[in-house]
């Protein structure tokens, strides 16, 4: 019997309250970097993994039982499911496959002013990257992510991002460092 397969989140899908997904687990994903981009199929600037044999980022696996993708496929649907098995680091036992969800080449393009990234949506993912990694897992999430130049619409008051969570203040805090560090423009 073939297990049931894992995907590799590496944006929201790192926040395990995000999704109900069984059995997440830290891990790593090597020959890919982090991106904000845009698709004709969102308004805004989200996240993309993007081939880049230099790199590697952290991320979460987590199961994907009896192999429905179907729930995944509609949360991702700007996405392409490709496979990782080979390029994921991992505690879990040998032999199962990890699929990675990334937008193609032909339908990405920078994010860009007029393609805000959703503040709501980057809280969302830097409280799974410090919930999972620590403080150093959100500065390197920041260092493995390309696109910055895309402005940042503070969404906060009223969240536009469907899985918004609630921050606390110390991760609000955290959060605003990181933005005000690496110079991204907030409106």
């Amino acid at each position: 019997m073939t297990p049931d397969p894992y995907f590799f989140g590496y944006g929201s899908l790192v926040n395990r309250t995000t999704h109900d997904f069984p059995d997440p687990r830290p891990a790593r994903l090597h020959g890919w970097r982090r991106s904000w981009c845009h698709t004709d199929l969102h308004p805004v600037a989200f996240l993309t993994a993007i081939r880049d044999q230099d790199s590697a980022i952290d991320g979460l696996i987590a199961h994907v039982p009896g192999g429905d993708w179907a729930a995944l496929d509609e949360r991702e649907h700007a996405y392409d499911r490709v496979p990782a098995t080979d390029s994921v680091t991992h505690s879990e036992k040998a032999g199962i496959e990890i699929a990675v969800y990334a937008v193609p080449d032909r339908a990405r393009s920078s994010a860009n002013a007029r393609h805000s990234i959703l503040l709501s949506y980057l809280d969302v993912v830097i409280q799974g990257y410090l919930r999972e990694f620590g403080v150093d897992g959100v500065a390197q999430f920041f260092a493995t992510t390309d696109g910055w130049d895309a402005p940042i619409l503070d969404d906060r008051a009223a969240p536009r991002y469907p899985r918004h969570r609630k921050l606390s203040t110390d991760e609000t805090a955290l959060v605003d460092h990181h933005i005000a560090a690496i110079g991204a423009t907030v409106r």
